[in-house]
């Protein structure tokens, strides 16, 4: 039996809570995540795991067991880092996410320019509006728009974006300019929603946030689409800054009821620290973050 082998699927299986989990994040049968528990729990002649319906719950000794290949799977990656280079040159492979939109306008553009600066480091660049998981993704970096959740995570601020409504200058002189949240209800709307569900947009009002619903008549799905539409003068259109920064600038786009923004939301890189930073990270993290902060101001307005 190959132990280390062993270890690393328990340690995958009590991580997502099931052997079906660990197999489909290992890429393995679940028979072979099964039996490669059942024989480590044969040679150690104990029970590691007790399964349940509601998952998988460790024994005394199996917690026991799990703190410790943990230690013994995080020292030897340490080992394989070091063995590799990574702590003496910038060099191996990074997997870094970002939202879709900001990936593509601020974060593609700097990658490119760190892969010119660092030969020997490749960069995949995963852009997605889901929030991605470390462990389960294989993530060594992330961009993240919002307020953060308690981890243990390292979280480095870059700025702040703002949630505007805007139109078309168009729009606003053949409909008006809406004053207040409330007069969505008269306006044209273009929503992220089925035109058949009463949608709502969330705005601050006296240091209070308040929730104001409208009806749709155009609903897309992409926030290229709706910024499309906005531009052709269909409608109120609700999008981050970064997104509509050009629009703005060149006229083409207005923002209206600035005074009930809510508050600006942050933007953070995201990234693990539990061990000894790689060089390649340390130098990902050292070249992007000032270029991306710059990057915000220039986007504000």
């Amino acid at each position: 039996m190959d132990r280390l082998e062993a270890m690393s699927i328990l340690l995958a299986a009590v991580e997502s809570g099931s052997l079906s989990q660990a197999s489909r994040d290992l890429r393995l049968p679940l028979a072979t995540v099964s039996r490669k528990v059942a024989e480590l729990e044969a040679h150690l002649n104990t029970t590691l795991l007790i399964r349940s319906p509601k998952g998988l719950d460790l024994t005394p000794a199996g917690r026991s067991y799990v703190t410790a290949a943990k230690s013994i799977i995080e020292q030897l990656t340490e080992i394989e880092r070091a063995a590799s280079g990574e702590y003496t040159e910038p060099k191996g492979d990074l997997v870094v996410t970002a939202p879709i939109m900001f990936g593509r306008l601020h974060v593609l553009p700097t990658v490119t320019r760190f892969l010119d600066a660092y030969p020997e480091v490749s960069v995949a660049l995963m852009m997605t509006d889901r929030v991605t998981q470390f462990l389960e993704d294989q993530v060594d970096v992330a961009l993240r728009i919002g307020p953060l959740p308690d981890s243990s995570l390292v979280a480095t601020r870059l700025g702040t974006v703002r949630h505007v409504v805007c139109a078309s200058p168009e729009y606003l002189a053949a409909h008006g300019v809406p004053s207040t949240p409330d007069d969505l209800a008269r306006h044209r709307v273009i929503s992220f929603q089925s035109v058949s569900v009463l949608s709502s947009w969330a705005f601050e009002r006296d240091g209070a946030e308040i929730a104001v619903s409208f009806s749709s008549r155009l609903s897309v799905n992409t926030i290229d689409a709706a910024l499309d539409a906005a531009l052709s003068g269909a409608g109120l259109v609700r999008a981050v800054s970064y997104q509509i920064a050009d629009h703005v600038r060149a006229g083409r786009l207005a923002i209206v009821l600035g005074d009930f923004e809510q508050r600006p939301r942050p933007v953070h890189l995201v990234y693990d620290r539990r061990n000894r930073l790689p060089l390649k990270l340390r130098a990902f993290v050292d070249f992007v973050v000032p270029r991306l902060r710059q990057q915000l101001v220039e986007a504000a307005y």
